[in-house]
């Protein structure tokens, strides 16, 4: 019962990106034009999160460290070691995007959202999926978008969106009488904050502006969940 929106969720993404791949193949003009369109309302959706943040001195805090461990741990290479292992495996249309950067691509925007922290904890907490049913059905028409411009790829980004989910869903149910709603709420908003910063960062990937590596970011979110949960319990 608490996983059952991670469940709900990873489907929409696969029947999205099932849909997407069978749509008409897009000239790479009309193609790249899509794309910057995501990418742009990605960067507005990542700084309308990032500028809702009180403690701005703990993100910038939890950026850094949460960089230094994401490249300690390597993790953007290990998301691309996937990608490639995919690339080797799974065949794609002429003209696609390589099934590495649809999977990466997909996997970090559905992963860092502010819905889908909220919604796992919902789910943990509650058993309360409404959050994760309105993010599984965004998601299924985004999935259309990013399969039908960056191909098969985006497909497999529901295995770790369902991992990471369910990893929250669980935690939160383990966790659910430490903390007051209020003060879980607290910590939420300060971790979708980071989020939107990193979603920030895929935007201008996607618009090739400039190579950020996102996914050794992530563990900022961590840092930053922490770091509030421990002012948290001090404070009180």
């Amino acid at each position: 019962m608490v996983l059952l929106g991670s469940f709900v969720n990873a489907a929409a993404i696969v029947g999205g990106a099932v849909l997407g791949v069978l749509l008409p193949s897009m000239n790479e003009r009309f193609q790249r034009t899509v794309v910057q369109g995501m990418a742009i309302a990605l960067c507005v959706l990542g700084l309308s999160m990032a500028m809702k943040t009180t403690h701005y001195v703990w993100m910038v805090v939890s950026l850094v460290a949460g960089g230094a461990i994401g490249e300690w741990l390597q993790i953007e290479r290990r998301f691309e070691q996937v990608g490639a292992w995919l690339e080797r495996r799974v065949p794609t249309r002429p003209g696609a995007s390589p099934v590495g950067k649809a999977f990466v691509t997909a996997s970090l925007v559905y992963c860092v959202g502010a819905m889908a922290i909220l919604g796992s904890i919902d789910s943990g907490v509650r058993h309360d999926h409404d959050v994760l049913y309105a993010k599984s059905i965004m998601d299924g028409f985004l999935s259309i978008a990013f399969a039908s411009t960056l191909g098969i790829g985006v497909l497999f980004s529901a295995v770790p969106v369902l991992l990471y989910q369910g990893a929250i869903a669980l935690g939160a149910a383990g966790f659910a009488g430490q903390f007051a709603p209020a003060a879980i709420e607290a910590v939420t908003a300060e971790v979708s904050a980071v989020g939107g910063v990193l979603i920030v960062g895929i935007g201008i990937n996607l618009l090739e502006l400039q190579r950020i590596r996102v996914a050794n970011l992530l563990p900022a979110v961590v840092v930053m969940g922490a770091a509030m949960s421990a002012l948290l319990a001090f404070g009180s």
